[in-house]
């Protein structure tokens, strides 16, 4: 009994497996059209269809959510999770460099990206459920992971629930520790979690264009963004602008808790694992990160210069340099 049983176990992980790969559309199909680059780099793509192998699937989780992932090359996987309102398209040249040496997969978010518009699970531990969900789907025991901005909140919260078993090495990009600034918090602690807002509700506001100052929130985030200082970064916001309809009011919807959460006790006791971090001179978030790096026993922490794009969005900005930092940590 027990060897048919194994037997009809093998059937159904092959056709698993399977069923997997089928499903797995080439990106100018999915879309529906292919896309031309505005600024012509060299060595990198002219065009959406020049990057072989890149695919976009889907798989719906245990509440019934339909969600996108993209992916391309071979070999072991590599796993990110965007930051809120981002997506694959916001990694393009990352994922056109990496697939290279490894298998990339870039989840969309609930909500975001190429993923359906929901109003419910809107908290990142239904994200973090997502992801989990995500390496389920994909039959992924063990795996390399990069969150960025929010992104690494998710995988904080990740962790929080499942543990640390299936990540080989972490690593997150610019993200605080706590949004939030409590009103018993020293300077010294304010400046070690990277609080940057005393109320959610007004960032929330100023996000969707509502009046602000730098005390309501620190707006440097949208001052490096608004600077498209990058012909990388000019690409893939173009390429997202084409390819991705979002709806802001749904996308706001997880903001607030996303800026509550306080991510310090899983930073300073739970991260077992190597891990990197990223950030740069031209984020007010190094001083958390620094702090994050002084408590994670092993962590390396790059830091990029202003001439090296080093603001929140410096692996778009800056792919090049992010895709060999990264390589080099995960080899």
């Amino acid at each position: 009994m027990n060897k048919k049983l194994n037997i009809w176990l093998g059937f159904f992980l092959l056709a698993q497996a399977v069923l997997t790969t089928v499903n797995a559309e080439p990106a100018v199909e999915v879309l529906k059209q292919d896309f031309v680059f505005p600024n012509k780099i060299a060595g990198f793509p002219a065009r959406l269809s020049d990057i072989k192998g890149l695919e976009i699937n889907y798989f719906t989780t245990n509440d019934g959510v339909k969600l996108a992932y993209w992916q391309a090359g071979k070999g072991k996987p590599v796993i990110f999770v965007p930051g809120w309102s981002a997506n694959g398209a916001d990694f393009i040249d990352v994922i056109y460099l990496l697939s290279s040496g490894y298998k990339v997969i870039v989840l969309d978010p609930r909500n975001q990206g190429l993923s359906e518009q929901v109003r419910q699970g809107q908290r990142i531990s239904r994200y973090s459920m997502d992801l989990k969900q995500l390496t389920e789907h994909l039959a992924i025991k063990k795996a390399d992971f990069v969150g960025w901005s929010m992104g690494a909140s998710v995988l904080w919260g990740y962790i929080d629930l499942f543990g640390t078993d299936s990540i080989n090495k972490l690593v997150w990009i610019d993200e605080p520790i706590s949004i939030y600034t409590r009103e018993d918090w020293s300077e010294q602690e304010r400046r070690n979690a990277g609080g940057m807002t005393t109320s959610a509700e007004r960032m929330i506001a100023a996000f969707a264009g509502a009046p602000t100052n730098n005390q309501v929130v620190d707006m440097k985030v949208m001052e490096r963004f608004m600077a498209q200082d990058s012909l990388h970064f000019q690409n893939s916001q173009a390429f997202a602008k084409a390819v991705i309809k979002t709806n802001p009011e749904y996308m706001a919807q997880v903001l607030f808790d996303h800026i509550t959460n306080d991510w310090r006790d899983v930073v300073q006791y739970k991260l077992d694992m190597p891990v990197a971090i990223f950030s740069g001179e031209l984020s007010h978030n190094l001083p958390s990160q620094q702090w994050a790096q002084s408590v994670i026993p092993g962590a390396k922490l790059y830091v990029y210069t202003a001439a090296e794009q080093g603001d929140h969005f410096l692996a778009a900005k800056n792919p090049v340099k992010f895709v060999a930092d990264l390589k080099a940590f995960l080899q």
